[in-house]
């Protein structure tokens, strides 16, 4: 038996997310902060064992062909890159040009532009900064947002080279090196990098105690790709998107 059936058109705005192969984190982490107006689609780029500048700069070699892999004819509102220290890396105008060559999309984002963003926001210019990785990955991270405007007087890492140890970062140990590094510090925000690092359940809590804005890769990029896809809902600030987690 055949049946006749009618189309029904999807009115959502379309957000794309290119994230790394090792990434457990950031997936979940958005189905937590963003509304269901938002239609998020997901595609994987190849990532290294290991954290280095050079495995870093590797992705943007897959990120044309995993834009090329989001469903053709689909137009995004916003496409976002999740790789913190790979944007610093590759240079967020050849993130957006790489991922353009792929799919269609009014605007791309990634956590380094999207945290750039937030403190100009949050009249942040003086960063408490916290990385996993290896404090060599970190220094492009560092000299791009100094470029920016946003110096980080103070850097902490847990120095971790190994790209599936971070995810198994404990909370506790993220919540004891984030206040150890904000005592007495002269700052006005602090920054937990890396879309892999799950910082999403210490973040309010952190902000109370601290008295300081506390951002993360993915609180941020999210917040950005929504305010991007769909700026007559989207929050103010990442501190505003609080319904959903926070």
């Amino acid at each position: 038996m055949q049946f006749d059936y009618t189309l029904q058109q999807d009115d959502r705005a379309q957000v794309g997310l290119i994230v790394l192969q090792a990434d457990e984190t950031v997936e979940d982490d958005f189905r937590t902060l963003l509304p269901d107006s938002l239609n998020v689609l997901v595609n994987r780029v190849p990532s290294g064992l290991d954290v280095t500048p050079a495995t870093l700069k590797e992705t943007a070699s897959h990120l044309t062909q995993a834009a090329r892999l989001f469903p053709q004819g689909l137009s995004f509102d916003a496409v976002g890159f999740a790789c913190t220290s790979a944007s610093a890396q590759i240079g967020s105008e050849a993130v957006a040009d790489t991922v353009r060559r792929g799919t269609e999309t009014a605007h791309v984002s990634n956590p380094l532009s999207a945290l750039i963003t937030a403190c100009k926001a949050l009249n942040i210019s003086r960063l408490a900064l916290l990385s996993p990785y290896v404090e060599s990955v970190s220094e492009q991270l560092r000299t791009v947002l100094q470029s920016a405007g946003i110096a980080t007087p103070i850097f902490g890492t847990f120095a971790e080279a190994e790209e599936a140890r971070v995810a198994r970062i404990s909370a506790s140990s993220i919540e004891h090196a984030t206040r150890t590094l904000c005592q007495d510090a002269p700052v006005d925000g602090v920054f937990l990098s890396c879309t892999n690092l799950r910082t999403l359940p210490v973040l309010k809590s952190l902000g109370t105690d601290l008295q300081l804005p506390v951002l993360s890769s993915n609180l941020v990029l999210a917040w950005h790709l929504w305010r991007l896809a769909q700026p007559e809902t989207a929050p103010q600030s990442p501190l505003d998107m609080t319904p959903h987690s926070l």
